[in-house]
């Protein structure tokens, strides 16, 4: 089974609102963010004490930090914190900022079945380029703790909505396990433990979706290896699971590793065609520079750039009190971000400076104020085109786009043993 129950912990008797709190590559050029966060928990039982937020990765004292961390899990583990679902779903309605609700489905992913790797084959793909940098500080993380918690949002193209969309018609049969507000502008998210009725159903589903003659019909192909998963979100998080794995077996018998728990990794199911679901992209800003240069270096990259429509990508720009947006036709790929991402990932090579990968318009134009900071800026890609393009032509560009913005991530909260 590609996707299964999993022994579930959530946590009992304690301050939800300050247990949860969002996805750790979040606000990443916003340490203020994760100053708030750590006010509200204020000591009290938090998922913040067992992440490290990606703000402060790349700060002195890393490995005390990570020795923390993991003792934190073991005295909430120790100290009975936790209440344990057995070989359970939950069922999750996120309702976010905008006041739409999206559902979705918590179960783990055999990791077996994934591979990040460009032209993988695997019935779990990834959506966009793995940075293979951003793995080894995330394994020190993860190799020795006794946890993991999920914000990997991984997505199906359902569009019979047989999986999880049973489940809200069912909802007031269902038993409610949490229901509370997000802090800092997250909206409210309820769960609901999925009865063991519902098992065989959701896995029958599932299957469906791995039948390989519906699969070259959806989306007219020959002689594809059938895609199930497409990671929406958590992609890094996800490939650093498998990376462990991938070392831990090495000691396994084959009886060992076959229920291994770390062998699997904790999601969150969602369906593309939820209508709550949108994409949102992830833009660029550019530290470290003179944007005054930058510009020009992007001219001359694209000599046949116009600041009027022209067919091509349309990306807008910002540094200062400058704005505007360049077309450009001979770009990189079939995506305004793969050319803006080629442009940069050339221009960083040959002149320094240091780029962010940011979510949300209005976070981009509040840094590009600061001198020697100019930001990129796309609109989003259609998610109708996601699967296709993945199954057709490979994963996209990394950082090409993102599941709402980031006060509607997932938000830390379930947990589940992996030593």
């Amino acid at each position: 089974m590609i996707f299964k129950p999993a022994d579930i912990l959530i946590p009992k008797n304690i301050d939800y609102e300050k247990w949860s709190v969002v996805a750790c590559d979040q606000y990443t050029s916003e340490p203020e963010y994760w100053e708030k966060a750590a006010k509200i928990t204020g000591g009290a039982p938090s998922t913040l004490d067992i992440i490290f937020p990606e703000v402060y990765l790349d700060e002195p004292g890393g490995i005390d930090q990570i020795k923390k961390i993991n003792e934190t899990m073991s005295r909430y583990l120790a100290t009975g914190i936790f209440e344990t679902l057995k070989n359970s779903y939950v069922y999750v309605e996120r309702s976010q900022s905008n006041g739409r609700t999206r559902r979705g489905l918590i179960g783990m992913v055999d990791l077996e079945e994934y591979d990040f790797r460009r032209g993988s084959h695997s019935k779990i793909r990834a959506t966009e380029g793995t940075i293979v940098e951003r793995i080894p500080p995330r394994k020190k993380i993860r190799i020795n703790a006794p946890l993991e918690l999920p914000h990997i949002l991984m997505l199906i193209d359902d569009r019979e909505k047989s999986v999880i969309e049973p489940l809200t018609e069912r909802k007031s049969d269902l038993k409610k396990l949490y229901d509370f507000d997000l802090m800092l502008g997250g909206g409210r998210i309820a769960g609901y433990l999925v009865p063991e009725s519902e098992h065989e159903r959701i896995t029958g589903a599932i299957t469906a979706l791995e039948n390989k003659a519906e699969f070259e019909k959806k989306y007219g192909v020959f002689n594809k290896d059938v895609m199930v998963f497409a990671v929406g979100d958590g992609n890094h998080s996800l490939a650093t699971a498998k990376s462990c794995w991938d070392e831990i077996k090495k000691s396994l018998t084959k009886a060992e590793a076959e229920n291994h728990p770390a062998r699997y990794a904790l999601v969150e199911l969602e369906n593309i065609h939820d209508e709550a679901l949108e994409f949102e992209p992830i833009q660029r800003v550019l530290f470290d520079v003179d944007p005054e240069d930058v510009m020009k270096a992007l001219q001359k990259r694209y000599p046949r750039a116009s600041s009027e429509s022209n067919g091509g990508h349309r990306i807008r720009y910002k540094y200062g009190k400058n704005r505007g947006e360049v077309h450009i036709k001979d770009g990189a790929g079939n995506l305004a971000i793969a050319t803006v991402q080629d442009f940069l990932d050339e221009y960083i090579e040959k002149n320094g400076g240091r780029v962010d990968y940011i979510h949300g318009d209005e976070v981009v134009e509040t840094l590009t104020d600061a001198e020697n900071t100019i930001g990129f800026m796309v609109d989003p890609m259609e998610k109708s085109q996601l699967f296709e393009c993945v199954i057709k032509d490979g994963s996209l560009p990394r950082k090409t786009f993102s599941m709402g913005v980031a006060a509607d991530k997932r938000y830390y909260l379930e947990c589940r043993k992996i030593r």
